[in-house]
């Protein structure tokens, strides 16, 4: 009978620390509009949202916590049609000159014309790390699942459940890596057609307007930012930090099979490539195993 109940004891453990049901965050519960609050809306139960971008302004949330490490999911349904000139960010990004920030942004186009998949890092204010996919799949059809996966180890971009990105923890190389601040989630939907489509060549068609990006279901399995003790505490290796398992310190080689096909059949642009950008002086990162 007792190791019955150690076996037990042992399978609960296994299945909170590794259990991957996401937890639902209600927008009402967990985020607010921090712009264009007047066009846009919280929809349903609070489970959907909406947010507007027309001549007047553009719109955006945030969530009401902040959190250090974890996994940050949204289900996103892009704007359809001719969406030239409008960008579709979701992000999380502490505040600050020497902010850290983990980006999604979606650069629309002309209709008929792929969405670019935009993903970005910033660490301790230096950012300058883009890489650019086209997606697989029409993110105007229907909701994506967009994930910022981020641990003491890695972090990790995922669509659908694929990753396109890994960016790994060389701090005790000298690479900056976000790991000392508390960061909130944000989305907005706003006029950027002096750079997104075509590096500016294309402008936002206000016929078009209104642009409208939808939501479903905001979910942060993440360690809740306290001020400076949660330093040590989010990156402590116990159970309840399951983010800090072994199993999520590196992809799974099936994992890395699916990056390594997105990435030789979709990225567009990554700036470990760009030699001409940095001058011959590419960022010391780029020398570094990613995955």
């Amino acid at each position: 009978m007792a190791s019955s109940r150690t076996l037990l004891l042992a399978l609960f453990v296994f299945l909170t620390a590794f259990d991957l049901s996401p937890v639902d965050a209600n927008f009402i519960k967990s985020m607010y509009f921090y712009w264009g609050a007047q066009h846009s809306a919280v929809l349903g139960n609070g489970d959907e949202l909406q947010l507007v971008l027309d001549q007047t302004s553009g719109s955006g949330i945030i969530s009401k916590r902040s959190f250090l490490f974890g996994s940050i999911q949204m289900l996103i349904k892009l704007v359809p049609g001719n969406s030239a000139g409008t960008v579709t960010a979701y992000y999380v990004s502490s505040n600050g000159d020497r902010h850290d920030e983990i980006d999604f942004e979606f650069l629309g186009n002309v209709s008929g014309q792929p969405y670019i998949i935009h993903t970005n890092i910033y660490a301790q204010g230096n950012g300058s790390r883009e890489q650019q996919f086209y997606p697989w799949f029409d993110p105007t059809a229907d909701f994506h699942n967009y994930t910022i996966h981020w641990n003491p180890s890695e972090i990790v971009w995922f669509v659908d459940g694929v990753p396109i990105r890994v960016f790994r923890n060389y701090e005790s190389e000298g690479i900056a890596y976000p790991n000392k601040q508390g960061m909130r989630a944000y989305s907005s939907l706003w006029n950027a057609d002096n750079w997104a489509t075509r590096g500016g060549l294309v402008k936002i068609d206000w016929n078009s307007a209104p642009f409208i990006a939808r939501y479903r279901t905001f979910r942060a399995r993440a360690c809740k930012w306290n001020g400076p003790a949660s330093i040590s505490q989010c990156a402590s290796n116990t159970p309840a930090n399951w983010w800090t398992s072994p199993t999520y310190s590196q992809l799974s080689y099936a994992k890395q099979g699916q990056m390594k096909w997105v990435r030789d059949n979709y990225m567009i642009y990554d700036y470990c490539k760009d030699f001409k950008r940095f001058n011959g002086q590419i960022p010391p990162e780029c020398f570094k195993p990613q995955f």
